[in-house]
């Protein structure tokens, strides 16, 4: 069943409920192995339930389709995110989300393309947004408008390679690529170590036409999906403000919200927490 081609008017609603269903999974997959990359994921939930349930084409019968859009996760390490998404699209199961992290299973902490519905491995920082530019280029010898959406970190900015690939993209003008920046803010051990503001004029000053929005309002990320539609001769990058631990305000007040390692007990007062959150949102 083909998803999201064209994608029509957008129910605000239904994909808020979309974020709120993929924090849950996050909580829940954290929670099986009393740790994840939670943080992140939280905070990047409402770009992954515009993308995949508006924005994103794609046939989840058929993962393999040549003209289907390419999302690639650079920051692998946020798998839990993508898993969770996955699962609410029909990609892999439900119930195969309580294997993350486990051994032997196909939902690593960090991905792993034989992952279905995974097109990259993410995991070293630094490369994903080359690998887009690659596809992309591909894409158009094969004279597909097939694009492709590339999420990548503010700290991961600080790799030298994302700026050799930002510069090729706007030389090739690739306009069916769309760089989603997920500025939160935060690395390891804390804040970002080099400071890589203004993030959005660096992007605008590599050529690419940028847009810098709250990433956890729904419909500025929609809006700005909408946007980089344009075909106008050059790469999209959305900078996306988003809160590390969105939900869960125990998490967002965290200094250490890039990777969580607590009990049961405390992971059960956290989903709690994120329950009466939602509750109060609704």
């Amino acid at each position: 069943m083909l998803r999201n081609s064209p994608p029509g008017t957008a129910d605000i609603g239904a994909l808020e409920h979309k974020a709120t269903a993929l924090r849950r999974h996050m909580l829940t997959m954290a929670r099986g192995q009393g740790q994840g990359y939670i943080g992140q994921g939280l905070g990047i939930a409402d770009m992954l339930a515009a993308l995949y349930f508006h924005e994103l084409r794609y046939d989840p019968q058929n993962l393999a389709w040549a003209d289907r859009d390419r999302f690639l996760l650079s920051t692998g390490h946020y798998s839990i995110a993508l898993w969770a998404a996955l699962a609410e699209a029909g990609i892999i199961p439900v119930e195969e989300l309580a294997t993350y992290g486990a051994d032997n299973s196909r939902l690593e902490m960090s991905t792993l393309d034989s992952t279905p519905g995974v097109e990259v491995i993410g995991g070293s920082l630094g490369h994903g947004l080359g690998q887009g530019i690659g596809q992309a280029l591909g894409l158009r010898l094969d004279g597909s408008d097939a694009r492709v959406f590339v999420e990548l970190s503010d700290g991961e900015m600080q790799e030298g390679s994302t700026w050799e690939a930002a510069m090729s993209a706007s030389h090739f003008r690739l306009d069916g690529l769309v760089a989603l920046i997920d500025g939160n803010g935060i690395q390891a051990d804390g804040a970002v170590v080099l400071d890589m503001e203004p993030v959005a004029d660096k992007w605008r000053a590599f050529g690419w036409e940028t847009f810098e929005i709250d990433g956890n309002d729904m419909s500025a990320v929609v809006g700005a999906l909408a946007d980089a539609r344009r075909r106008n001769g050059r790469p999209k990058a959305i900078v996306l403000r988003t809160l590390p631990g969105k939900g869960v305000p125990r998490i967002e007040r965290s200094e250490k919200s890039h990777f969580f390692r607590i009990d049961v007990a405390q992971w059960d007062g956290i989903i709690a927490e994120f329950e009466q959150s939602v509750g109060v949102a609704q």
